[in-house]
């Protein structure tokens, strides 16, 4: 982005400052995780109002489930199924059957009792065995006494008539199929319609063409209902069958309602729609439900019933040829007696076998039969119109709350809140069924706001992988793994910007550079600089140290940040020791090469200065190329301290701060420096050694021996001073023979021990 200029327009120069932050806003984890989990319920509710059939049958598998758990009680209702079975087809022969049994049937269900007998079975054709039809069918045939023949065959009495006659005498339902294939075939209506809000005709889809029977034996029946099934039913399982059917005309009731309607001696049936008064107008005609006679049914919005499926029962059905036995009339009048008498057929190769919720494999006209029975128990399932609302509801809710569990929480406290909100949608699901047979579907929400949970934590661990990867990149050369690796945890900290924390802060510089430098090439100085900070960055990170920069021969290093490091001073201390250690080491080994180069002074010596307090600690620069540093007061004393170790000849010095905050280690004070803007001087101490040599008797001696040197010089007592440096020189080590010269210099210039010393800048100006 091009540099703005302060002539700028200040709107342009806005925008740009909002353009910056959403940017920066759009690199969140946190956004990203958001917009994902967005995109996800975006998608999952689409698919969900779309309703594909995958989803359908998820939630409908989800249904059948629970009727298998929790079947329709069987009881002992007046509905019974008159069975063509294959013992009846044995007895009197295949189907189809001269309709002249059939009206034996039907004249005989009539004398058993039967209430209403309803043909699940279409009659569509005429009868062949008629005999006017052979009549017909033997043309110009060369017969002997042909024309008596035709003219007997015709005098004889049709078969479909005397069908017909049988159904007027006794109460008789026949069937028809809606087909979407046009034609003018349309079945009898036969049942009074009453409407209370919107029309039937207003929402039921307009079926095309039918399969009826034939118009004498419509004309004889006292009912037409259809046999349909629903559309909507997936995977050959029926679980819905439309109580109504219209051809954008007429409406016509399922077999079941026209049934129930004869058997009650009702001329029609009550149909409430939307828009009915008392009720709430929702804006979308739908049929809500109906009344046969005494009985009232709940209805989906297009007209349909769930059928809440019983176990089948044998005694429910009874066959065909042991209705027309004689020898059984007496346990025939017992079972048939005042029941909706329902004739179907059973026998193999008549495709009418159909699978069901419970996982049965029955006849067609059994699950008619138990339609009816639900009815007459009303004891319905229902899917409510709000349980789509209310699923794309729970969709988005608990979407909303894995996600926040997520950034919250984490991926494993999520899971497990997954792995509940799934056993509760179950548990609430099967509770409404149960106890309100109500049809809510589990399936989707549970697995939408898994869905949800795969894609936001798949998002956060790519973030994540990624602001590991940039956190190593970043900080890998100035960090302990150990500090890296809780910095990788809490990645916040590499967000541009910065923040107050109690830091402390080291500075070290190598002693005469300039000398070493002159005598060494450009890349024996390389040589030298590596070999010697590479050990001193690993005494630095051993005690979880942040490495800010390197600058030249010196090193700028800090702790408690980016991550917390709660004694921080004293492992601040620590490092210097044993860089310290180091150098000595690289020293005795000529590591360096001065000795054996005879150079005069092959001793490489170092100043550490260290100091404690707030600082502001961040990363610092612009949003692409950035360095995590400390700024401040504190940083700036640091320095000087590590200015002044050379004045005071000692390698090692602390502020009065560092020796209040780790107050275990061998640390003597030194002596005090005025810094610019202080109204006080700052006092310093010299780092003799760790919490061990601290509690030795060679230290306590030294310690009560330097006590003695302060006082001294305080008191201006030359002598007594002189005295005490003896004994300090005697038990102090060779490191600090260098401080205990500025102590002898002071003797012998009159100083007093509080006296301040001006402190060097970096550069050697006094500050």
């Amino acid at each position: 982005m091009r540099r703005l200029s302060r002539d700028a327009d200040p709107i342009l120069i806005r925008a740009t400052l909002v353009w910056v932050r959403l940017r920066r806003l759009a690199r969140s984890k946190s956004v990203r995780a958001v917009a994902a989990a967005l995109a996800t319920l975006i998608l999952l509710t689409a698919l969900r109002a779309y309703d594909p059939r995958i989803v359908g049958e998820l939630k409908e598998r989800a249904f059948d489930a629970y009727q298998r758990l929790s079947p329709r009680p069987v009881a002992d209702l007046p509905v019974r199924i008159v069975d063509i079975d294959e013992a009846s087809l044995a007895a009197f022969g295949q189907w189809p059957w001269p309709r002249t049994r059939l009206a034996a049937l039907t004249k005989r269900l009539g004398e058993l009792g039967a209430g209403v007998v309803a043909y699940d079975i279409i009659f569509s054709e005429p009868d062949r065995t008629t005999p006017g039809r052979l009549a017909g069918e033997l043309g110009d045939a060369d017969l002997p006494d042909r024309d008596l023949t035709v003219a007997l065959l015709k005098s004889l009495p049709d078969h479909d008539a005397s069908f017909a006659q049988a159904m007027q005498a006794t109460p008789t339902v026949l069937g028809f199929a809606a087909i979407s294939a046009r034609n003018t075939t349309r079945p009898t209506v036969k049942t009074g319609l009453a409407v209370v809000g919107v029309t039937p005709t207003q929402v039921l889809p307009p079926f095309r063409g039918a399969v009826a029977n034939l118009p004498l034996l419509d004309q004889a029946a006292a009912g037409i209902g259809a046999i349909n099934l629903s559309a909507r039913d997936r995977a050959g399982v029926v679980r819905r069958l439309p109580m109504l059917m219209s051809d954008g005309t007429q409406v016509y009731p399922s077999l079941a309602i026209e049934a129930l309607r004869v058997v009650q001696n009702q001329k029609g049936i009550v149909v409430r729609g939307t828009g009915a008064s008392g009720d709430a107008d929702t804006g979308h005609a739908a049929l809500v439900d109906m009344r046969v006679g005494q009985f009232k049914l709940p209805l989906t919005r297009d007209g349909e019933v769930w059928v809440y499926f019983g176990r089948e029962r044998p005694d429910r059905t009874v066959s065909v040829k042991d209705v027309l036995d004689p020898a059984k009339t007496a346990e025939m009048r017992d079972k048939l007696e005042g029941t909706i008498v329902l004739v179907g057929t059973s026998a193999s190769g008549l495709l009418d076998a159909r699978a069901t919720p419970l996982g049965q494999v029955v006849p067609g006209v059994a699950i008619q039969a138990q339609l009816i029975e639900q009815i007459i128990s009303q004891d319905f399932i229902e899917r409510p119109d709000w349980a789509d609302g209310f699923e794309i509801l729970a969709t988005l809710l608990l979407g909303t709350l894995v996600t926040a569990l997520l950034l919250v929480a984490g991926a494993r406290f999520s899971l497990i809140a997954c792995g509940v909100v799934f056993l509760a949608a179950i548990g609430g699901s099967w509770i409404a069924f149960s106890h309100f047979r109500l049809l809510i579907d589990p399936v989707y929400p549970s697995l939408a706001t898994l869905a949800t949970y795969v894609a936001v934590e798949r998002v956060l661990h790519v973030a994540s992988v990624r602001e590991k990867t940039f956190v190593r990149q970043a900080f890998g050369q100035y960090l302990a793994p150990a500090l890296l690796a809780k910095l990788e945890q809490s990645s916040e900290a590499m967000r541009l910007g910065g923040e107050m924390r109690d830091l402390s802060v080291m500075f070290m510089d190598v002693r005469g550079f300039t000398p070493i430098s002159e005598t060494l090439s450009a890349t024996e100085l390389v040589d030298f600089i590596n070999t010697l900070l590479s050990p001193l960055s690993d005494a630095i990170q051993d005690e979880l140290g942040t490495i800010d920069k390197y600058i030249g021969d010196s090193i700028m290093a800090f702790w408690n940040a980016p991550v917390d490091v709660p004694d921080h001073a004293a492992r601040a201390c620590r490092a210097a020791l044993k860089m310290r250690a180091v150098v000595e080491q690289l020293n005795d080994v000529d590591a360096f090469g001065f000795a054996a180069r005879g150079l005069a002074d092959p001793v490489v010596r170092i100043g550490v200065g260290i100091n404690t307090g707030t600082a502001c600690v961040g990363n610092m620069g612009s949003a692409k190329r950035f360095n995590y540093s400390a700024m401040g007061d504190v940083v700036n004393v640091a320095a000087r301290i590590e200015s002044a170790s050379k004045e005071f000849r000692s390698d090692i010095l602390v502020s009065e701060d560092v020796a209040r905050a780790a107050p275990g280690l061998a640390l003597l004070e030194a002596g005090e420096i005025m810094l610019k803007g202080k109204s006080k001087p700052t006092r310093l101490y010299a780092l003799a050694g760790d919490e061990t040599f601290a509690a030795t008797p060679e230290f306590a001696e030294l310690k009560r021996a330097h006590h003695q040197l302060l006082g001294a010089l305080a008191t201006r007592r030359s002598d007594a001073a002189a005295e005490a440096l003896a004994a300090c020189r005697t038990t102090a080590p060779p490191f600090m023979a260098g401080l205990y010269e500025t102590f002898a210099e002071r003797i012998v210039a009159g100083e007093g021990a509080s006296e301040p010393r001006l402190a060097d800048g970096p550069h050697g100006h006094p500050v």
